[in-house]
């Protein structure tokens, strides 16, 4: 019994201490959602903890990311045929998040190792799955890339290097703009401490987006009586076109 205490001691302190590791803050956990949205900007701020020195090398470098709820993706390649644009290919993404921001303190190849960027799945392209790409197509690469090409241009996924500001190797921040269009949902929200392209820590929290107002109404009326937000639907769309024409009619007269 005495040499199992032994051993178990003697393994214990074989482990390694987690020398240095995250404590996090947020502006706000809760973003919401109404007729007048236009965009949010979340600040994340933290602090290193460390029960050891700090190393004088390699620097330590912050990686932050904010990921929406994942979705289902269907891109389509559009090729000109007989005058006429047409839908040829189309390749579904199995997975990928509405909403994906990356924020480092440096560029994202200096923070993270290649295996380490496989492990933990930070950046963008790693962050999206797609394996429903028919045999018939070779070059399923490029509508995953067209995927991103397409939410980046739309905000709604961002590589931001440098921006995470990092005092004296202890305190860290960075402010992360959210667009307009969010779906609703936690965004998970993860932290890496990296020195030399290895993560040595990581941190993960949620921030809740959310409709109220009349936002909330519609969306849950979408979903739990579809007949009746269709039927509205249509009745407002015939009162826009009938107000449209009613004035087009009095500027003519």
């Amino acid at each position: 019994m005495r040499r199992l205490a032994l051993l178990i001691t003697v393994l214990l302190l074989a482990l390694p201490a987690i020398a240095e590791e995250v404590v996090l803050g947020l502006s706000k956990d809760t973003v919401s959602i109404n007729t007048s949205f236009d965009g949010s900007e979340i600040l994340i701020f933290g602090a290193v903890k460390r029960e050891a020195p700090i190393p004088d090398d390699p620097r330590l470098q912050v990686i932050i990311t904010v990921a929406g709820p994942d979705e289902t993706f269907t891109v389509r390649r559009k090729e000109k045929k007989f005058g006429i644009w047409v839908n040829t290919d189309a390749v579904e993404v199995d997975r990928a998040p509405s909403f994906y921001a990356v924020s480092t303190s440096t560029a994202l190849g200096l923070s993270l190792s290649n295996t380490e960027d496989l492990r933990h799945k930070v950046s963008i392209p790693r962050a999206i799955r797609s394996v429903g790409a028919p045999d018939t197509i070779r070059d399923a690469t490029l509508f995953t890339d067209a995927l991103i090409r397409i939410k980046s241009g739309s905000n709604q996924y961002q590589l931001n290097e440098g921006t995470v500001s990092v005092d004296a190797q202890t305190l860290f921040r960075a402010a992360i703009e959210l667009p307009a269009a969010l779906t609703e949902g936690d965004y998970e929200t993860r932290i890496f401490l990296t020195r030399g392209g290895e993560v040595i820590s990581r941190y993960e929290t949620s921030i809740y987006v959310r409709k109220v107002g009349l936002e909330r109404w519609l969306f849950k009326l979408s979903r739990e009586n579809a007949l009746m937000y269709g039927l509205m639907s249509l009745a407002i769309a015939i009162s826009a076109g009938w107000a449209a024409s009613a004035v087009f009619r009095i500027f003519r007269a």
